[in-house]
């Protein structure tokens, strides 16, 4: 079985005819038959069932497909990595908030140093309002936030995820143990929240200056670990982003508090200024490059961006 084979038979199954795959690939109809029943004989087992003109997959070619494309994609991610070996360098700089810099992004930065350490990161935390600001005065590179959905022609938008907003508090808080609360019950216990710039927080705000209710917290802070460190003393309910809290969750030292008539999702964002690219002159190299943190992706420093291709397939491998 070779790395041909494999590839004829995705194009005999996505064109669901001989003929067509033939065309597409450049070779002849013949050529395509015999590599179809070269690969049919080494698996052992018919991937097409062949009725007149019509072809389709049998439920063992269907199985396999899925195998293919996974094959096919690994050989192409292992081309694009062999195919460059610089190491990056320069100067990274990405704004963020506070609650995304303190849970998200060191893991996902001790990744990206790992593969190119001889590039500088710098992280810069604000408001949304602000980050978007800076980038758009090209103080930062990319800014990663969470607000309600914000779109403008001047970015380009490479991230954009759902998060949920729950309430939460030690698993020994009395709040723990009364079953689901209603909204107006749960906002009289002390609470400690982020500060009323965080966007999550503005938002319950906001939600509840429509039923004509708020909430007046006991501490504020703007430090999420903070927040994290008195939740654990069992003194305070707190609203916070949940990937914030996922790992205490986990073990058991906090716990979600459901409300049944609230629920809040907020939006995880990545965006940059569409005029980056301009550096290079070449506007197809940032979006090609820039692509989603979660899934290990970086936008290429600011004046290493010849060599930004590699660095994202290589995130995307490793992550």
């Amino acid at each position: 079985m070779d790395f041909r084979e494999i590839n004829t038979f995705i194009h005999v199954a996505n064109q669901e005819s001989f003929s067509k795959a033939a065309d597409v690939l450049g070779y002849t109809q013949a050529a395509v038959s015999i590599q179809i029943k070269q690969l049919e004989s080494e698996l052992g087992t018919r991937l097409f069932d062949r009725i007149g003109k019509h072809i389709s997959l049998t439920h063992q070619g269907k199985v396999f497909y899925q195998y293919a494309l996974r094959i096919t994609s690994e050989i192409e991610e292992a081309k694009d990595v062999l195919s460059g070996s610089q190491d990056l360098n320069g100067t990274l700089r990405i704004g963020t908030i506070e609650s995304i810099c303190s849970s998200i992004l060191p893991d996902i930065l001790s990744r990206y140093h790992a593969l190119h350490p001889a590039v500088e990161i710098s992280i810069i935390t604000d408001s949304p309002e602000a980050l978007l600001d800076m980038m758009n005065k090209s103080c930062v590179d990319l800014v990663y936030f969470m607000d309600k959905r914000m779109y403008d022609p001047k970015w380009v938008k490479i991230l954009e995820e759902p998060e949920n907003i729950i309430f939460v508090a030690s698993p020994d808080h009395p709040c723990t143990k009364k079953g689901p609360l209603t909204l107006n019950k749960i906002i009289s216990e002390p609470f400690i929240l982020t500060e009323k710039d965080a966007s999550y927080r503005f938002i319950l705000d906001q939600y509840l200056a429509a039923y004509g209710q708020e909430i007046h917290p006991r501490v504020e802070s703007s430090s999420t670990d903070f927040i994290i460190q008195l939740l654990l003393k069992n003194e305070f309910l707190s609203f916070v982003p949940q990937f914030t809290v996922q790992n205490q969750i986990a073990q058991g030292i906090l716990t979600p508090i459901p409300v049944s008539d609230f629920d809040l999702h907020i939006w995880r964002q990545i965006v940059y200024h569409k005029d980056k690219s301009s550096d290079t002159g070449d506007e197809s190299i940032l979006p090609a490059g820039a692509v989603t943190l979660e899934k290990g992706r970086f936008p290429c420093p600011s004046n290493c961006f010849t060599d930004f291709r590699q660095s994202a397939i290589l995130l995307k491998i490793i992550c």
